[in-house]
């Protein structure tokens, strides 16, 4: 259907209606912690610069699983630091699960768009500009930044870690054929309506829920962009890939696959 313009006003260029569709919506980062003490003020800081220097509305919601490293407190400094209307501090008591951390920012969260990411550093605020860019490009329901496409990659990890991740891709891929080039990765942007949604269905817990999410996508025919980035593994902390959660993946891929 033809768009309708007012009489006498100019007409507007594609970019000029990105920008003003931009101005008009909020972003909420949805950043679940545990022991992210010295990564945490870093990654604000950059989330901070680039929202401010893109002129992009937003707000950062710090969900902590009671960590014991005193990463709860260090959010709260941060909260004071920057405002309670950009930094909000939703903390748990304990850990209990990736997709409820999700549920539990969400219903903080005022934005019409939700952005999940690692607090550890391994994902690079400079790309959300990009994931928005090609949202409103293509109108997509979700924008996934990928490893495995165009100029993405992986830095600081060991080749027993590349294999892993490498031949865990390739699994899914097969198995699953989810018409998206990362699964396993956590950097990505969704209509907030297509997270709640997503988040009902799926099922999974851990590593696998990043996985059914897209699938789950898939099934609900929801469109799904992707962005090349640069994974860079952490500086501070210990990684909490272990064998259980390998263990675990295996499981829910095999499972995903006998009911999807």
């Amino acid at each position: 259907m033809a768009s309708l313009e007012v009489s006498g006003s100019p007409p507007r260029s594609r970019r000029e209606l990105e920008v003003r569709s931009t101005l008009q919506d909020k972003y909420s980062v949805l950043l679940p912690t545990y022991n992210e003490r010295e990564n945490l003020p870093l990654i604000v800081w950059l989330l901070v610069k680039s929202f401010s220097e893109s002129g992009i509305n937003y707000e950062i919601i710090i969900i902590d699983d009671g960590s014991p490293d005193g990463t709860r407190d260090v959010a709260e400094q941060l909260e004071k630091i920057y405002g309670s209307d950009r930094i909000l501090l939703r903390p748990r008591e304990k850990k209990l699960g990736l997709g409820t951390a999700y549920i539990h920012g969400m219903k903080h969260a005022t934005g019409n768009y939700i952005i999940i990411m690692d607090a550890d550093l391994s994902h690079h605020p400079k790309f959300i500009p990009e994931f928005i860019r090609k949202q409103k490009e293509g109108n997509f329901d979700i924008v996934s930044g990928t490893r495995y496409k165009g100029n993405g990659g992986v830095y600081g990890w060991d080749l027993k870690r590349k294999i892993i991740s490498r031949g865990a891709n390739f699994l899914t891929q097969i198995l699953l054929r989810p018409g998206a080039s990362d699964l396993t990765g956590s950097f990505r942007l969704y209509r907030k309506e297509v997270l709640e949604k997503l988040i009902e269905k799926c099922v999974s817990k851990g590593y696998v829920f990043q996985m059914e999410m897209i699938v789950r996508a898939r099934q609900l025919n929801y469109t799904i962009g992707e962005v090349p980035i640069s994974f860079v593994d952490r500086v501070y902390g210990e990684s909490k890939l272990g064998g259980n959660e390998i263990v675990s993946f295996l499981r829910g891929l095999l499972t995903l696959f006998a009911t999807t």
